[in-house]
C-alpha cells in the first residue's frame, strides 16, 4: 500500500485534465453541426455508457491495481494474444488522440499568429509535453491539477456567461431564451446525424481510464479509485450537458466550423470577443493538460507491455518514471502529427476518428473482460459491486460500442479513421504472433499462479 500515493482527488483532476480537452473544444463542433440539438441525447447517453465502462474498470482495479489496468486484465482472461492486441492498439489510440490534440492547439494558435506553420506548431507542442512528463508523477500531477483546474474554472465561467446571456440578467441585453433552438430541427440530419456523431460524443470522454493506469501509484486504491471513478463521472456529465444546453441557445448548430471551438463561436456570434478571445487561450491550456496527462498513461501502459514481454526489451525501464517509454511515445506522436504535411485539410478528423476507433475498441475489450472477471471473481471488495444490474448493464455497454464503431461512416471523413482502425487492429494481430518468435522480445521472468481475489502479486500478465 502506498502510504504517499496518488490521493481521491489528484486521480480525478489527473482523469479530467486528460479528458476535457480538444475532443470537447473543438471535435465536438462536427458532432453538434451534424446531430443539431439532438446532440443533448448523444451526450447524456455517452454519459450512462462511461459509467458503466468505469464501473466495470473499477470493479477489476481494485481487485488488481496493476499499472497495466485493463490490458493486464484482458490478457487474463482471454489469453496472451489478446492483452498484446488491446495494450498496442490503446497505446495507438491514445497516441493518435494526443497528436489530434496538437493539432487542434495549434488551429486555435495560428488563429492569434497565422504566418506560424500548423505542422511546425504541433511538433513544438509535442516536444514540449513529452519533456515535462519525464520530470516524474508528483510534478506532473501537481502541474495537471493546476492546469485542469484552470480549466474547469473556465467551463464554469462560460456556463455563467451564457446563464447571463440566456436569461438576460444584463440589464443592457434582452434576454436571448430559446433563440437558436427556437426554429432549429431536432434531428437536422435524423437518427443518423446522431448516430454518427457518437463517436466524438464518446472520444469527448475519453481519456477516464487513466484512473485504472495510474491505480499502482494511488494510495489505498480499494478506497481512491472509485472515489475517484465517482466524482470524475458526475463532473463530466454535468459539466458538458450544462455546457451544452446552454450554448445551443446562443448560436444555431448549422453555423459551427470544423475549425473553431463552437465556444469560441458562441461567444464571437455574440458579440462578445474579447471573451471568446479568453476564451481561446483558455482552449490552448485545456489541450496541453489533456496532453501531459494523457503521456502520463501512455508511458505507463508502454512500460507494462515491456515487462510482460509484449514490447521490445529496450522500453524496460525500472525507475519510477518510465523515461523509455515516454520518449517513444513522444517520437510516434511526432510521426503522427507531421502527417500534416501529407493531410493539410482532413488530418484532425483523420487522427479524430483512427485513434477514436482505437479508443472504442479498448473500451469494448474492458467490457467484454467484465463479463469474464465477474463470473470469476464476483464483486470485489468484500462483495461490494461498482456496477449494478450485471450481466444486463455489461451487454448494455457492449452493443452500445459496437453501434457506435459501425456507424462512424456515417459522418464524412470518420470512414477513413474506421478503416485506419481495422487495418491497425490486423497489422497488430500478425505482429503478434511474429514478435513472439523476435530476437526483440524479453520473455518476463516466471511468476507464481495468482488465486483468485489474491491481491499479493496483482502484475500477472496471464501467460
Amino acid at each position: 500500500m502506498q502510504k504517499n500515493g496518488l490521493s481521491a482527488f489528484q486521480l480525478t483532476m489527473l482523469a479530467l485534465g486528460t479528458v476535457v480537452g480538444g475532443s470537447f473544444f473543438l471535435g465536438s463542433a462536427i458532432a453538434i453541426k451534424a446531430a443539431g440539438p439532438s446532440i443533448i441525447i448523444g451526450f447524456i447517453v455517452g454519459g450512462i455508457m462511461v459509467y458503466f465502462i468505469l464501473s466495470a474498470l473499477s470493479e477489476m482495479t481494485v481487485a488488481n491495481p496493476d499499472s497495466g489496468s485493463f490490458r493486464t486484465y484482458a490478457a487474463e482472461a482471454y489469453g496472451p494474444c489478446m492483452g498484446f492486441l488491446v495494450g498496442w492498439v490503446y497505446w495507438t489510440g491514445l497516441v493518435l488522440a494526443m497528436s489530434s490534440e496538437a493539432t487542434a492547439a495549434s488551429f486555435f494558435i495560428e488563429s492569434w499568429f497565422p504566418y506560424l506553420s500548423l505542422p511546425l506548431l504541433s511538433i513544438g507542442i509535442v516536444i514540449a509535453i513529452t519533456l515535462l512528463n519525464l520530470l516524474g508523477a508528483s510534478l506532473v500531477t501537481r502541474l495537471e491539477s493546476t492546469l485542469a483546474s484552470v480549466k474547469l474554472l473556465a467551463i464554469l465561467a462560460f456556463i455563467v456567461l451564457a446563464v447571463v446571456l440566456v436569461f438576460g440578467f444584463l440589464p443592457a441585453r434582452t434576454p436571448i431564451g430559446l433563440g437558436a433552438v427556437r426554429n432549429a430541427v431536432f434531428f437536422p440530419n435524423g437518427i443518423g446525424g446522431l448516430a454518427g456523431s457518437m463517436l466524438i460524443v464518446i472520444f469527448s470522454y475519453a481519456g477516464f481510464e487513466i484512473i485504472g493506469l495510474a491505480a499502482s501509484e494511488a494510495r489505498d486504491p480499494q478506497k481512491t479509485i472509485p472515489q475517484a471513478i465517482k466524482a470524475t463521472v458526475i463532473s463530466l456529465v454535468v459539466l458538458y450537458i450544462s455546457v451544452i444546453s446552454l450554448m445551443l441557445p446562443l448560436i444555431s448548430t448549422q453555423s459551427l466550423l470544423p475549425k473553431i471551438s463552437p465556444m469560441v463561436s458562441a461567444l464571437n456570434f455574440r458579440g462578445l470577443g474579447v471573451a471568446a478571445g479568453l476564451v481561446n487561450f483558455v482552449l490552448v491550456t485545456a489541450i496541453l493538460s489533456t496532453m501531459l496527462a494523457a503521456t502520463f498513461g501512455l508511458g505507463r501502459m508502454l512500460r507494462s507491455l515491456a515487462d510482460s514481454g509484449d514490447a521490445p526489451g529496450f522500453l524496460i525501464d525500472r525507475g519510477d518514471v518510465p523515461l523509455r517509454g515516454i520518449i517513444f511515445s513522444g517520437i510516434a506522436m511526432l510521426l503522427c502529427v507531421s502527417m500534416s504535411y501529407v493531410l493539410p485539410n482532413s488530418i484532425y478528423i483523420f487522427l479524430l476518428s483512427s485513434g477514436g476507433f482505437s479508443l472504442l475498441l479498448a473500451y469494448l475489450v474492458i467490457m467484454l473482460t467484465h463479463l469474464k472477471f465477474r463470473k470469476r471473481c464476483g464483486c470485489p471488495p468484500q462483495g461490494h459491486c461498482q456496477l449494478n444490474g450485471f450481466p444486463y448493464t455489461t451487454w448494455t455497454a457492449v452493443i452500445s460500442l459496437i453501434i457506435v464503431i459501425v456507424t462512424m461512416p456515417l459522418i464524412p471523413g470518420q470512414g477513413a479513421g474506421l478503416f485506419a482502425g481495422l487495418l491497425l487492429l490486423g497489422v497488430y494481430t500478425l505482429f503478434y504472433y511474429i514478435f513472439r518468435l523476435s530476437p526483440l522480445r524479453t520473455v518476463p521472468a516466471a511468476k507464481p499462479m495468482q488465486n483468485e481475489g489474491n491481491q499479493e502479486n496483482p502484475s500477472s500478465d496471464g501467460q
